[in-house]
């Protein structure tokens, strides 16, 4: 398979082709809120992102940013290449309940540490994401967990066809 042509970044703007791989950590302080059943489930200005090659960022949010009883372990794990082993939860907010929308790695390997203690959302799992007031579009495909907003350009992994990028 080839590799896809980039798209290229306008001003302020990032091409997930600028990514590493293995992935990098960054610290955001941008307002990242999460929204299920009519509420707010989650709200932070201390995220992480992980940026990986060919994939939209996935942000991870302190799990003290959920309000409580939003997360409810589940059972089930799978292992990432990179981070390690995650676990699973159900996200609950309103009167919704999505099932496995949320993972966190309890115990990341050494150099994704700084993960510990924060947990990822799958956009399209929940009513919305949000980004500095922007409306997250969920990365395509079901697998992955990358939020797409106007700061990232790609083409994205996750489609038809995009397996072996």
């Amino acid at each position: 398979m080839t590799r896809p042509v980039p798209e290229s970044p306008g001003p302020g703007q990032e091409s997930v082709w600028d990514y590493p791989r293995p992935p990098a950590l960054d610290a955001s302080g941008e307002l990242v809120e999460v929204q299920l059943g009519g509420v707010v489930v989650a709200r932070t200005r201390a995220s992480l992102r992980v940026l990986e090659t060919s994939h939209p960022p996935t942000y991870y949010l302190p799990v003290d940013a959920f309000v409580d009883g939003a997360l409810v372990p589940v059972e089930g794990h799978t292992v990432c290449e990179w981070k390690g082993r995650a676990s699973y939860f159900d996200v609950v907010g309103g009167d919704r309940r999505a099932a496995r929308a949320a993972w966190t790695y309890p115990e990341p390997v050494d150099a994704y540490a700084a993960l510990s203690g924060h947990v990822a959302v799958m956009p399209g799992l929940v009513d919305a994401c949000f980004v500095d007031g922007e409306r997250v579009r969920p990365q395509e495909g079901g697998f992955y967990g990358g939020w797409v907003t106007d700061r990232v350009v790609g083409p994205f992994k996750g489609g038809p066809g995009t397996w072996g990028w």
